[in-house]
């Protein structure tokens, strides 16, 4: 008797483990790394009487998907290879390199960590997350759409305006506009 009660409840927290883990996680994170050489952020750059444009490449980075849906992240920024895709070339790229701006020769990256992500819809969120750039931490939130997160990877892109002077970057304040404008496209396999 003692055997057959024994055998019933071995079986029983066995078939109770067995199940309370599959209600817990059906399917864990998976984890893509980012795809540097088709993913980037380009930028546009005011002032009064003109503007600039061009592109930071991303040095490495990850995004975690959990049931079709984008739930973390990480990305490594390349200040020091900033790219001018104007008529103002290397001369602005270096200016750019240099203390007024993003001074490479102490920062040469920027990283970005999502802390976390709510999704408005099928395919938009808000991602928030913090910004560390320059020797500065802070908390940066974005719409971003949402165009793949599946088995085959992640796409995502966001169009947002950043001010520059959260992060000590104040070079010409009143004749440069504080707000760069961002357009970030994000692939990962």
């Amino acid at each position: 008797m003692k055997k057959l009660i024994f055998s019933t409840l071995a079986v029983a927290s066995f078939i109770g483990l067995v199940s309370f883990k599959a209600l817990i996680n059906p399917k864990a994170p998976v984890t893509y790394a980012v795809q540097t050489d088709k993913s980037r952020i380009d930028w546009v750059g005011s002032k009064k009487n003109d503007f600039h444009t061009g592109y930071f490449n991303l040095k490495s980075g990850s995004v975690q998907v959990e049931a079709g849906k984008l739930v973390g992240g990480e990305f490594v920024i390349d200040l020091a290879n900033v790219k001018v895709t104007d008529g103002a070339g290397a001369k602005l790229e270096g200016h750019l390199k240099a203390a007024d701006f993003f001074d490479v020769a102490k920062f040469s990256e920027a990283t970005y960590k999502i802390t976390s992500v709510n999704y408005t819809s099928e395919g938009n969120a808000t991602i928030n997350g913090t910004l560390n750039l320059k020797g500065a931490a802070v908390p940066v939130s974005f719409n971003a759409s949402v165009r793949m997160a599946d088995e085959k990877g992640f796409f995502g892109e966001a169009f947002l305006s950043l001010d520059r002077t959260l992060f000590g970057i104040n070079y010409g304040v009143g004749n440069v506009a504080k707000d760069v404008q961002l357009a970030i496209h994000l692939f990962a396999k």
